[in-house]
C-alpha cells in the first residue's frame, strides 16, 4: 500500500490521524461576560491587551476589541484615549455586571413571559416585595 491509511493492518485508527477536537466556538454572550468580569477584577482602566491576558491566551486581540466596542455601543463599558489606544472600565458595579448577565439569559429564551415567571416563582417573599416596590419605583419614575 503506498498511500496512508487511517486504520493499520490491524483495522486500529492510526494515532498519527486523530484530530484534536474541535473547541466549542464561546457564545457572543459568554464572552461578553468574561470580558466584564475581568474589566470587573481591574483596579482603575485598563487595556485590551490587558483583558486579554487576563481571560485567557486563546482569544486574539481582535476579538477582544470586537468584544469591548459591542459593549461600548451597549453602554456597559466606557473608554478614554491611552496613548494611541483606549484604556476600558466597567460602566457599572458589580450589581449592574449580575443585571447584564441575566438579561443576558433572559435574551437568549424564545418564551419570556415563561423565564419570568419560573423567576418569579423562585423568589423569597422578602425578594418578591423587593422587586414589587422597585417595579413599582421605575413606573413612578416613567409617568414622570
Amino acid at each position: 500500500m503506498t498511500h496512508h491509511d487511517e486504520h493499520d493492518a490491524h483495522g486500529e485508527r492510526d494515532a498519527r490521524d486523530e484530530r484534536q477536537p474541535r473547541l466549542r466556538r464561546r457564545a457572543q454572550g459568554e464572552l461578553e461576560s468574561q470580558v466584564l468580569a475581568a474589566l470587573h477584577t481591574a483596579r482603575g482602566p485598563v487595556s485590551a491587551a490587558w483583558v486579554q491576558e487576563r481571560i485567557g491566551g486563546d482569544l486574539a486581540y481582535t476579538t477582544v476589541m470586537t468584544i469591548l466596542t459591542r459593549l461600548l455601543a451597549k453602554d456597559v463599558v466606557t473608554r478614554e484615549r491611552a496613548g494611541r489606544s483606549f484604556a476600558w472600565t466597567p460602566a457599572s458595579d458589580e450589581a449592574g455586571l449580575a443585571a447584564f448577565r441575566m438579561r443576558k439569559v433572559l435574551d437568549g429564551e424564545s418564551d419570556r413571559e415563561a423565564v419570568l415567571a419560573s423567576f418569579v416563582t423562585t423568589l423569597t417573599p422578602d425578594d418578591e416585595q423587593l422587586l414589587r416596590d422597585l417595579l413599582g419605583q421605575a413606573g413612578a419614575e416613567a409617568d414622570d
